[in-house]
């Protein structure tokens, strides 16, 4: 029987009602741990909220700066996008709170963790392995695992019973979650894929339609893999994130609407907002399409593929992740210089690239008269790099393996 447990508590309909819960059936005090990675005003009044449940003790923690430093830094060096769309703003925010979460747990003697995660989504997987790694003599206590509540509506009625306010109701029921690099919404009349969102459903983005009618501008400026100034202006990362996500947002840059493959084995629908990270990782791409030789340019594209299912399954503290991050870096020490874009009505393209570090030659690329590329050199290459092509064919007419 569990004694104290620490609970990553976002203030949402799950944590809210995990609280009286855990304490009900587990007969155990309650240590909330709330991470402010971005959420804005939805964590006003959370302390009290926290307490007035039930907890016994509410540690919210300012994480933002660790968060953009020491992750959301990491996911944009790797260029990581999960299955071409997703950019991984839950999941890449999950490890931070579960290494809170035990540092806590140290701090105050608790015996368990907790954590709001059902049992058929990927959150579950990503807070465990994180606990595997960072406290395994902990126990772990996942209510949608246990309780008898069977969805949504069932929590409704439960948290009305006990009292507690919660951000959802029967006529809005899909859930969201925020941070600096995203929102997320699913759940509820999402889970009909065929279902178009209402508009006053989002939070970070206008609607491309009534995005301003005139295209708007930015560079942004990287130094070995990362963005330090935005339109000349040198910023924190976090800083940079939220400027880009107003600007973005204005826009209408950054939506997307997927059935994404979960690690469970069910397919999910989710709808996200990423304005800032949308225009930071297609800038981050294109500068690295001239500093880059092709050979580490294609090897990083294979690499971004392994990152993001890493990410997605949790696998942050693992020495994979630590081994693909020592690569990654070694690849971006020449990935600097600046980056502009055009914004216009969602859309956001890459417009120009400069960098000092730039391997494209425009003596070599130029279809005029030069002198550096001979181009009579083209047809011993051809012959050597088609050969085997061409001795598969005169083997075929000449009837092999008749």
């Amino acid at each position: 029987m569990a004694k104290k447990v620490v609970l990553a508590y976002s203030g949402g309909l799950d944590t809210s009602v995990m609280i009286p819960w855990l304490i009900e059936h587990h007969k155990c005090d309650v240590v909330a741990v709330c991470a402010d990675l971005g959420q804005g005003e939805e964590l006003d009044g959370i302390r009290q909220k926290a307490i007035k449940s039930g907890a016994s003790d509410v540690h919210v923690l300012d994480l933002r700066e660790e968060f953009a430093d020491e992750y959301l830094s990491r996911l944009i060096k790797s260029g990581a996008v999960y299955e071409g769309r997703y950019l991984l703003g839950t999941s890449i925010a999950r490890p931070l709170i579960a290494k809170k979460q035990v540092e806590v747990a140290k701090k105050v003697g608790a015996d368990s963790l907790s954590h709001g995660a059902t049992g058929k989504g990927n959150d579950q997987v990503r807070f465990e392995l994180a606990y595997m790694a960072l406290a395994p003599e902990l126990k772990v206590i996942a209510p949608w695992r246990e309780w008898e509540l069977k969805g949504r509506e069932e929590e409704i009625e439960y948290a009305k019973k006990k009292g507690i306010p919660v951000p959802v109701t029967k006529s809005k029921p899909y859930s969201s979650d925020r941070n600096l690099w995203h929102i997320s919404f699913e759940g509820g009349v999402l889970e009909d894929p065929y279902y178009e969102p209402k508009e006053d459903m989002f939070v970070l983005t206008k609607s491309p339609e009534k995005a301003p009618g005139r295209p708007e501008y930015v560079e942004i400026e990287f130094e070995s893999g990362l963005p330090v100034k935005l339109n000349g202006k040198k910023m924190k990362l976090s800083r940079l994130i939220e400027e880009l996500n107003e600007i973005g947002g204005e826009n209408g840059v950054g939506r997307v609407d997927i059935v994404e493959n979960r690690l469970v084995g069910i397919k999910s629908r989710g709808v996200y907002e990423t304005p800032g990270g949308t225009i930071i990782m297609k800038a981050h791409k294109d500068l690295e399409s001239i500093t880059l030789d092709r050979d580490v340019f294609h090897l990083k594209e294979r690499l971004a593929l392994d990152y993001a299912a890493l990410v997605y399954n949790g696998q942050w503290f693992t020495p994979v992740r630590e081994s693909l991050d020592a690569l990654i870096d070694e690849t971006q020490k020449d990935v600097s210089g600046t980056v502009r874009l055009k914004l216009y009505r969602g859309a956001c393209s890459v417009v120009g690239r400069k960098s000092p570090k730039s391997l494209y030659d425009p003596k070599l690329a130029t279809f005029e008269s030069e002198s550096v590329y001979d181009q009579k050199d083209a047809a011993g290459f051809m012959n050597l790099f088609g050969l085997q092509y061409k001795a598969r064919a005169i083997l075929n007419k000449k009837g092999r393996g008749k």
